[in-house]
């Protein structure tokens, strides 16, 4: 079995695993690519364990599927936010990227981009050793709002957050992304400047705000 395939195929079982369905027929039936006997081939390397009709990522298994997953999340976060790629090119330009990053450029992307919890679709990111360490050797492009200092400017890469409401409350004001906002000022309270507009924002609101450095 191909490293190609073998890493398709623990991407494919790990995404299967995040909606709740970690069956055989799952599997098969998301990539009609792949049958039993490549299911077989990944057991045998140790990387998956077959329990009846159920598929269980082994610890060697779940290791490099979250690496490769990592690295494709990592990849559309960059490929958007900084490269500006269109949104329907990302999954396969991501793909490519999966498969020849090392972890320290992974790391390195990942600082460059502020350590980002989520892809542009909305799916975790898991943490690398520069998160849990939060290491800031490489100067991140993208970074919260509330990050940049009085009279700094940044244009709105993504808003991290779950809240319908709170997102549907920064679109009403004007921000999303691609818009240019400005810091006027930090204390007492953080207020940006949004075209002619000045705008309050609590503290937590602003950190859930990423910005592309001016």
């Amino acid at each position: 079995m191909e490293n190609g395939n073998i890493d398709e195929m623990l991407e494919l079982i790990w995404t299967e695993e995040e909606s709740g369905r970690r069956r055989v027929n799952d599997i098969l039936n998301a990539d009609k690519s792949f049958d039993r006997d490549s299911l077989e081939g990944l057991s045998g390397k140790g990387y998956v364990k077959l329990e009846g009709e159920d598929i269980i990522l082994t610890p060697a298994g779940r290791a490099k599927a979250s690496n490769i997953i990592r690295n494709h999340r990592l990849a559309e976060r960059l490929l958007k936010d900084v490269l500006e790629v269109k949104t329907v090119e990302l999954e396969t330009q991501a793909c490519e990227f999966e498969h020849i990053l090392s972890s320290e450029v992974a790391d390195a992307i990942c600082t460059l981009l502020g350590h980002p919890k989520e892809c542009p679709h909305g799916r975790k990111i898991s943490q690398g050793a520069c998160c849990k360490k939060a290491v800031k050797e490489v100067s991140s492009v993208i970074v919260p709002l509330a990050d940049l200092r009085s009279s700094q400017s940044g244009k709105v890469a993504y808003i991290a957050t779950t809240h319908h409401a709170r997102l549907d409350r920064l679109t009403s004001l004007g921000i999303f992304p691609g818009v240019t906002i400005r810091v006027h000022q930090k204390v007492p309270t953080l207020v940006v400047q949004l075209d002619h507009m000045q705008i309050a924002l609590d503290k937590d609101i602003a950190e859930d705000i990423f910005v592309r450095r001016g």
